[in-house]
């Protein structure tokens, strides 16, 4: 494990792999870098990866206030501590986080790969828009499981019978230890809606892909990320995936994606 020092001073701990161009990996919500880890060894095989913590996970740091603006900040130190460009990945809501730093680090981010960024269409339910605050509210109450059923049942839409088993998993616990980062990730999606300027922002080469055993509205969002991109952009649906990917399968894709 290495660590490098965002912008504030907070400490960014990464695991490097492999040898090649750089690869940083973005996790999503109410996961930490050990979510990526089968993805980062497939890429290793051709790429030099930087799996990261983010900001309040693992042994990364976690300064105080919270903003979007600190965790661009702290993909940049990675980004930097890698040469100053990289190939960008992001997973679910730490798609729309890198969405979110490839606009501003345009000139350090040299393709990007979004997969499933869970961007609700019309006509699907969104979460409360106060669901950022929700989950504050609830870990300060000293609340965190409440957090993680929350996270499960109102944002990602588990059926009540999963939510009622997670609680007795043996991963349960990792949960509720990093319930206070739904915030984060909350706060990163705004009103869970399709940023369509942000997205024709985008000057690199970009892909997004989804699985065609999703979440149904993850395809609809992936079509309209990809006819906002036009030239720009890759579209591809990763056949009997579901939104917990296979790394190898999904590892592929980028790598011929980042080759290309």
């Amino acid at each position: 494990m290495k660590s490098v020092s965002s912008k504030d001073g907070t400490k960014i701990t990464y695991d490097q792999l492999g040898q090649g161009a750089p690869v940083v990996l973005v996790s999503g919500g109410s996961v930490d870098k050990g979510s990526n880890a089968s993805l980062a060894d497939e890429l290793a095989k051709h790429f030099t990866v930087y799996n990261y913590d983010r900001r309040g996970r693992g042994e990364s740091g976690d300064t105080q206030p919270y903003a979007v603006d600190r965790e661009i900040e702290d993909i940049e130190a990675v980004i930097d501590s890698a040469g100053g460009k990289a190939y960008l990945y992001g997973s679910s809501s730490g798609a729309a986080l890198a969405l979110e730093a490839a606009r501003k680090l345009s000139t350090k981010v040299t393709k990007l790969a979004l997969w499933e960024p869970p961007y609700m269409p019309e006509g699907f339910p969104r979460p409360p828009a106060n669901t950022a605050q929700i989950f504050s509210d609830l870990v300060a109450q000293g609340k965190r499981g409440e957090a993680a059923e929350f996270f499960m049942a109102k944002v990602v839409g588990l059926p009540p019978e999963f939510v009622a088993g997670a609680k007795s998993s043996p991963w349960w616990p990792a949960q509720e230890a990093i319930a206070h980062t739904l915030a984060y990730d909350a706060t990163v999606m705004g009103d869970y809606s399709l940023p369509e300027s942000k997205v024709a922002d985008l000057k690199m080469p970009t892909i997004v892909l989804d699985g065609g055993a999703s979440f149904p509205f993850m395809h609809i969002t992936a079509d309209a990320i990809g006819s906002i991109l036009k030239d720009k952009g890759t579209r591809k649906t990763l056949e009997g995936q579901q939104h917990n990917v296979d790394g190898a399968v999904l590892g592929a894709a980028l790598t011929e994606f980042f080759n290309s």
